[in-house]
Parts: C-alpha cells; sequence; structure tokens
C-alpha cells in the first residue's frame, strides 16, 4: 500500500496518507480533497533532505521574527502615543 505526500490546495497543508486501492484521501486540517500529490521524501537523499528541512525551518523562523517585530513596533508606537 503506498504512501503519497500531499498538499492541499485550499489550505496549504502537507501530509502523508495512506492510499488504498480507489480511495481519495482528504486534508486533515481542513477536510478538502482538492490535493496535489508531491514528489515522496524517499526520493530524495537524507542530506538533501536535512538541507530542505534546515532551509524551510529558516522561512518559517524569519517569518514569525518579522512578525513579531512588527507586533513589537505597534506597542511601542501606542506606548509613546500615551505618554505624549
Amino acid at each position: 500500500m503506498p504512501l503519497y505526500d500531499f498538499r492541499c490546495r485550499a489550505c496549504g497543508q502537507e501530509f502523508e496518507a495512506l492510499v488504498r486501492g480507489e480511495s481519495t484521501p482528504v486534508c486533515a486540517a481542513c477536510g478538502s480533497a482538492d490535493l496535489e500529490r508531491l514528489l515522496s521524501t524517499f526520493a530524495m537523499s537524507s542530506r538533501e533532505r536535512t538541507k530542505a528541512a534546515a532551509a524551510t525551518a529558516r522561512k518559517k523562523a524569519a517569518a514569525t521574527a518579522s512578525r513579531d517585530n512588527i507586533a513589537k513596533e505597534r506597542e511601542v508606537e501606542e506606548h509613546r502615543r500615551e505618554d505624549h
């Protein structure tokens, strides 16, 4: 029974699903059946997979840091307005 990687087109969630026969998986996050089948992770070497995972983690961390910085800047600006 093949295990496939999917990305939900509706919400962007990536997941693995065991596909049996003619069954169609659905996204566990939103329930959508509008899925894109991805290349399975076993098709890459562990070195490539590690690099890809690190790059993804860096992108997520940068996005989170950017949102946190924007929120901090807003709080500081609001505090300054309250003081004046």
